[in-house]
């Protein structure tokens, strides 16, 4: 008996992993209004009845492949910045890692493009916060609390300056003709501007 219900278990696991694998790439291919469930239940080869025994509906099922493309950012910060010596290294170590995944097309149109019109404003925003925006949270905060208290600026209000500026960045390199000019352009204002901003002096 126990082993059926591991099967089981096994089977709705390897479902939900066809079906948000499958999502994914017509998401990033068709966009969110492009892609219909029909074509992700064809194409994961799954029912109808499947799709939404795991998800209520399309826009859950985007919340899921969000919250992963979400995870794939965090985790692209965290081995950036792993190496960093100083706070300050950790935070443009940690936001070059995020430019680098926001580079790849299918983090681009899932979670920068289409993530915050299909969700809404205030989910997107949720994600974002536990995971990109929060890691740019930690780091503000870590190079905030390295400066004298005289130099020492509202983290809070940087992390929301940054995070803005840095998604438009994300977009801006997507679209420019010469990207690498276009990022060492970035990585040189970035790093003038950072360097400004949590001097000691």
């Amino acid at each position: 008996m126990q082993e059926k219900k591991r099967s089981k278990a096994d089977q709705h696991a390897a479902t939900r992993t066809a079906l948000l694998a499958t999502s994914r790439r017509l998401f990033a291919a068709q966009g969110y209004a492009g892609a219909g469930t029909e074509d992700v239940v064809r194409e994961a080869g799954v029912t109808r009845g499947a799709l939404y025994y795991h998800f209520k509906d399309k826009q859950a099922l985007f919340d899921a492949v969000v919250q992963a493309e979400a995870a794939l950012v965090l985790d692209a910060i965290g081995q950036a910045s792993a190496k960093a010596k100083t706070p300050l290294e950790a935070l443009l170590l940690g936001i070059g890692g995020y430019l680098d995944a926001c580079q790849q097309p299918e983090i681009r149109r899932i979670y920068l493009l289409d993530a915050p019109s299909a969700l809404g404003w205030a989910r997107w925003r949720a994600i974002d916060s536990e995971n990109a925006m929060g890691a740019l949270r930690q780091g503000v905060t870590a190079a905030t609390a390295a400066l004298p208290a005289k130099r020492r600026l509202s983290a809070e209000a940087l992390t929301y300056l940054l995070s803005g500026a840095l998604n438009e960045a994300a977009l801006w390199l997507a679209e420019a003709e010469d990207e690498a000019a276009a990022r060492k352009a970035c990585d040189k204002a970035l790093n003038r501007m950072l360097a400004d901003l949590f001097s000691d002096e």
